[in-house]
């Protein structure tokens, strides 16, 4: 399915911060973090920051209307001003949304948004609007890191959102950052650095290509037989992404999820599968024992590549993922590259 482009961003251009999910950055004891997010939204990538009505009207009245969070959604995308979308952060019951989307307003208006986690629930309102939308960072989380944002999550969002050439190949980071509790005002403190060991071949030979599609592998779950499942088709030939959230499910539950892909055939219509760092590097081993006993052992699909320990979605730094972009999995070079641009 080929999806609309959004245009790229560009200095001066004005975003909006949206709480479709949970709505902490509004809350008094993290108004802080979102006013650190926002300044570096405006001084590293020279945006004008704007909030929607209802994005820091805290999390009880967030949780409480759902179809506030979709009004701020909706009318960010018809403001013809605004151009670019920024999810504050994830949570856990964006799903609530879906009755009150009109899904005209984002295809007649194509402008990027961005987020990922909880925030997969308006990606797949994007795509079944057709519009092509960005997993990548939140206003909370990586525009907020402590200290500074990482070198290689800026490098990621100003190379697939402010520049409209071939993405190219993304190599992984040469480290990752252990979990730093948020209430931690202190911005003088800094995760803990670790060494990545690099991307994994879990199994496949050659190359494999495919439009991107996946998710958060929990939020996914709350998607499947609603409005916005991707339908049989959309996963014919796709690269499928999944990544586990900072919740560190227990990998039997990953072989769970893992069974209903198999079950609905999308993991015999898949061209390959990229696996994202768990969260802190937890069951590191396990999610990989999972994954290779449903699909290798179980769906005997012993040919389908298979690419572990990518950074994106709950890793830390991350890169950026466009929906419907059109991907390759080099199982040889052990690389993963995205060979369009993402905007247009």
């Amino acid at each position: 399915m080929r999806l609309i482009k959004p245009p790229k961003l560009k200095a001066g251009d004005k975003v909006a911060t949206v709480s479709l999910s949970w709505g902490g950055a509004g809350d008094e004891n993290l108004l802080w973090r979102y006013r650190v997010g926002k300044k570096r939204l405006e001084d590293e990538f020279g945006l004008t920051v704007v909030e929607m009505p209802h994005t820091l009207k805290g999390s009880e009245y967030i949780y409480n209307h759902p179809e506030k969070r979709a009004e701020d959604l909706l009318t960010a995308f018809a403001d013809q001003s605004i151009k670019g979308i920024v999810s504050c952060i994830g949570g856990c019951e964006s799903v609530r949304i879906l009755p009150y989307i009109d899904y005209a307003v984002i295809r007649n208006n194509p402008k990027v948004f961005i987020g990922y986690s909880d925030t997969t629930v308006t990606h797949m309102i994007c795509f079944k609007a057709g519009l092509s939308s960005f997993y990548g960072a939140s206003v909370l989380a990586e525009f907020a890191e402590n200290g500074a944002m990482f070198d290689y999550t800026k490098y990621w969002i100003k190379k697939v959102l402010f520049d409209d050439s071939v993405i190219g190949n993304i190599e992984p980071s040469p480290v990752w950052a252990s979990d730093l509790p948020w209430e931690e005002k202190n911005q003088n403190i800094r995760r803990e650095l670790h060494e990545n060991t690099g991307y994994e071949v879990l199994q496949g030979r050659g190359v494999a290509r495919g439009r991107l599609l996946g998710g958060c592998i929990e939020v996914l779950e709350m998607l499947k037989g609603t409005e916005v499942w991707p339908p049989a088709a959309a996963w014919q030939d796709a690269i499928l992404f999944l990544e586990t959230s900072e919740d560190k499910p227990s990998p039997v539950y990953v072989e769970y999820w893992l069974r209903n892909y198999g079950s609905q055939g999308i993991l015999n219509k898949v061209n390959g599968i990229i696996f994202g760092k768990p969260h802190d590097n937890a069951y590191y081993e396990e999610y990989k024992r999972a994954v290779l006993k449903v699909v290798r052992d179980e769906l005997k699909l012993t040919e389908l590549p298979i690419l572990y320990n990518l950074n994106f979605g709950h890793a830390a730094p991350i890169t950026v993922l466009p929906y419907g972009a059109m991907a390759e999995i080099d199982c040889d070079r052990v690389a993963f590259a995205i060979t369009e641009a993402g905007v247009a």
